[in-house]
């Protein structure tokens, strides 16, 4: 396990140790204290900085493992999904096997509430938690590298360049997760594509699929050893996105000025916007394990988009924003309960989701009722294929 000592989550040994290192760190709560207090954070600062660091401590106190540490972010995240969801649900996790180590390929909509909603789901399924792929862009500060590493996270390391050092990082990332899976029995989870899918239409990038089976044996069949990954397709899907208006934002630069350049801590912001907005019913949907014959790495991503597109549970909101652009949803299923689509029994829904489109600046409204309507119209084209 040396061999990916830079990249893989950190051992139970190693968790006190770091939490002492973060909790000494002044920028770790500063960052909290703006979180928490963003009005107070400023000219209250100094008299904020001490008293959150205080509180840290006393709740991470006697924390020595990484199943400790995760029960407390168990409560963060209970109380996340108490008050910025209606309800939270997921299927199809009945035709898995709790023994068994899974690589959850999950469409991505949200940095870190897509894996954080997996992980809840399996975890009270009495499944084991996730080992989580985190962009090493997102790791712009050494604490929030060591929380994610806390939270087993493991690094993808996106900021090599020379095509040498990639192909070293993305064989080394292979031979890990196939590690985690078969010696470790860990769960695994990867977005089906670098970045979010930022307009709502959720497609695995076959190069994803081509880091996986770097790892494979010349001499294995391709089929063979992507059946030995377990890979379980997952989709997720939103009632509200709470990043709609920023994504909507970048969209629309990208394609009036052809470029959209990035804050430095629009990441982390998008991340903050994520976990603190308002999402409304989230689903979870576990596809089938993937069992099949595969010509290359281009039919395994449309087997895993197959399986997102029909699984994925619709929201009265993507029935309106299809509607909207000149389709038809009625008697589409949506919701967990596959009711049929009928707006006339949904009128509380319509005027809310009238009221949050309104909200947004008018040169990219269509934009966004294009991102909640895109998933209908990948669950039309599954119904088809």
């Amino acid at each position: 396990m040396t061999d990916f000592d830079d990249i893989r989550p950190y051992n139970d040994d190693e968790v006190r140790p770091v939490l002492d290192r973060i909790l000494a760190d002044p920028e770790l709560a500063d960052a909290v204290a703006k979180l928490k207090f963003p009005r107070l954070a400023g000219p209250l600062g100094f008299l904020l900085r001490p008293l959150v660091r205080r509180v840290m401590t006393r709740q991470l106190e006697g924390v020595d493992s990484v199943d400790k540490f995760q029960l407390v972010v168990e409560k963060y995240m209970r109380h996340m999904i108490e008050t910025t969801t209606t309800k939270l649900t997921n299927s199809g996790l009945d035709k898995l096997d709790p023994n068994e180590a899974y690589l959850f390929v999950s469409n991505h909509r949200d940095i870190a509430m897509d894996p954080a909603f997996v992980n809840w789901s399996l975890y009270h399924a009495g499944f084991k938690t996730l080992r989580i792929a985190i962009g090493d862009n997102l790791l712009t500060k050494e604490y929030v590298s060591d929380l994610m590493r806390l939270n087993k996270s493991f690094i993808v390391k996106r900021s090599a360049k020379a095509p040498r050092e990639k192909l070293k990082a993305a064989k080394k990332l292979s031979a890990y997760i196939f590690h985690s899976l078969t010696e470790d029995k860990a769960n695994i989870w990867i977005a089906q594509r670098e970045g979010r899918a930022k307009d709502g239409n959720d497609l695995t990038n076959p190069a994803v699929v081509g880091m996986l089976t770097l790892n494979r044996p010349k001499t294995q069949d391709f089929s063979e050893y992507v059946r030995s990954l377990k890979i379980v397709p997952v989709s997720i899907s939103y009632e509200q996105d709470p990043c709609d208006q920023a994504k909507a934002h970048e969209l629309h630069a990208q394609r009036t000025t052809g470029s959209y350049e990035k804050g430095d801590q629009e990441d982390v912001q998008s991340i903050a916007k994520g976990i603190a907005g308002q999402k409304g019913h989230v689903h979870v949907a576990f596809g089938d394990v993937l069992s099949g014959e595969y010509a290359d790495t281009e039919a395994v991503a449309a087997e895993i988009d197959r399986q997102v597109w029909s699984k994925q549970v619709l929201h009265p909101s993507n029935c309106f924003a299809f509607d909207a652009t000149g389709g038809e949803a009625r008697s589409l299923p949506y919701s967990d309960k596959a009711k049929p689509f009928e707006p006339g029994n949904l009128r509380d829904e319509r005027a809310s989701f009238e009221l949050h489109v309104a909200a947004v600046p008018s040169e990219y409204r269509d934009i966004v009722i294009d991102m909640y309507a895109n998933p209908v119209r990948n669950k039309l084209k599954a119904q088809q294929s």
